[in-house]
């Protein structure tokens, strides 16, 4: 941040952490930081954290979050603060969206929630102050790359449609064993959420759902196979903005080979998702060393019929970030919503700006994007 400003982030977890440090070690200005949590504890203890990890001083202060409705401590909080960052379970993002709303604070968040997502869209359609939604990974990160390959196709090929845009994105652990071939890096719930709901895609240039996990494909990546698959959310607000403009647009979640087999045998035996969710806890086990494999790629023929193909590839690794080594779940979720804070605060950005409406090139070089993913 090139000015000092008053961040709240809501939420307590391993993203709002690596929000928070990120936000403290790599802004020009520091801002003041407000951490709420529903546990009042684990929000001062994640003060303590960011505090023993940082290399240089920052304000940071801790509050209690209401189960429901608001508090004192609350609107106290949100009267002096600027934006709001959700990084709490996105069954809490109208909630939250409509505190943002009430208090003209700026507001982003990151869940890929397909129907809490349209609600918000609603909430803020009049508001004062900006919203950015989907900010996280994928959604977010891989919308825009995947928006920036369309938009340079086009203008290098002299094209206004496209055959193919294909996302992927793999959150993994270095190595994968029997028989499950997976380890958690990121919320058990959002895994087991994305492999159940629907996934928006587009076929024929149409904006259409399919069911996740229908589509599976290999795809040899630097050397290595692996599997990908429908999974829903990850598309954010694409198939939307480019139906009529691509013939097939998807969204797709890259795992091990052996691992969707795995979790087809669960699914058969979990009625919904809080079943597959326990039925994975109780045998994939959490793994701190990840890594983040980055796929997209645009085919189509150019203004003189040529078959053509561009692909981005990305691995990205954990990163030390102050005193402390973040996993790579943390520092790409992380840094997409704060490079959207910092567009928030310092335009004049009002209502719901989703990942299709952003600057590709701007975003994608800014200044919290490129030490995680690099320039494009």
């Amino acid at each position: 941040m090139n000015k000092h400003h008053k961040i709240v982030i809501m939420g307590a977890g391993g993203i709002a952490r690596a929000v928070a440090l990120i936000l403290t070690e790599w802004s020009t200005v520091t801002p003041t930081i407000f951490i709420g949590n529903r546990t009042l504890s684990k929000a001062q203890n994640f003060v303590k954290w960011i505090e023993d990890g940082l290399t240089r001083p920052c304000t940071l202060k801790s509050f209690p979050l209401s189960e429901s409705g608001i508090s004192k401590e609350m609107i106290n909080v949100f009267k002096q603060g600027d934006i709001l960052l959700d990084c709490l379970p996105g069954t809490e993002a109208p909630r939250m969206a409509s505190y943002a709303k009430n208090y003209n604070l700026h507001y982003a968040n990151l869940t890929e929630y397909v129907e809490e997502t349209d609600k918000i869209k609603d909430i803020a359609k009049d508001a004062s102050t900006g919203f950015i939604l989907q900010t996280g990974l994928a959604p977010g990160y891989i919308d825009v790359l995947g928006n920036y390959l369309f938009e340079e196709f086009c203008n290098d090929f002299e094209v206004n449609t496209v055959d193919r845009l294909e996302l992927k994105v793999g959150a993994l652990t270095k190595n994968a064993v029997a028989p499950h071939f997976y380890g958690f890096t990121w919320s058990p719930v959002g895994v087991a959420t994305e492999y159940l709901e629907e996934a928006e895609v587009i076929r024929n240039y149409k904006k259409t759902k399919l069911p996740s996990l229908s589509e599976r494909d290999a795809i040899i990546i630097n050397g290595i196979t692996y599997e990908a698959d429908l999974t829903s959310g990850g598309a954010a607000d694409l198939p939307d903005a480019l139906a009529g403009k691509v013939a097939s647009m998807d969204y797709k979640t890259i795992r091990f080979p052996g691992h969707y087999a795995w979790v087809e045998e669960q699914i058969k035996n979990a009625s919904d998702i809080k079943e597959l969710q326990a039925v994975m806890e109780s045998q994939v086990p959490h793994i701190e060393d990840d890594q983040i494999i980055i796929y997209a790629a645009v085919q189509g023929k150019d203004h003189k019929g040529i078959l053509r193909r561009r692909e981005i590839v990305k691995q990205i690794l954990p990163q030390k970030i102050g005193k402390y080594q973040l996993r790579a779940i943390q520092t790409t979720t992380a840094t997409p919503l704060i490079q959207s804070a910092q567009l928030l605060l310092e335009t004049n950005i009002k209502g719901v700006l989703l990942q299709s409406k952003l600057d590709t090139r701007s975003f994608l070089n800014g200044g919290f994007i490129t030490p995680v993913y690099g320039n494009v």
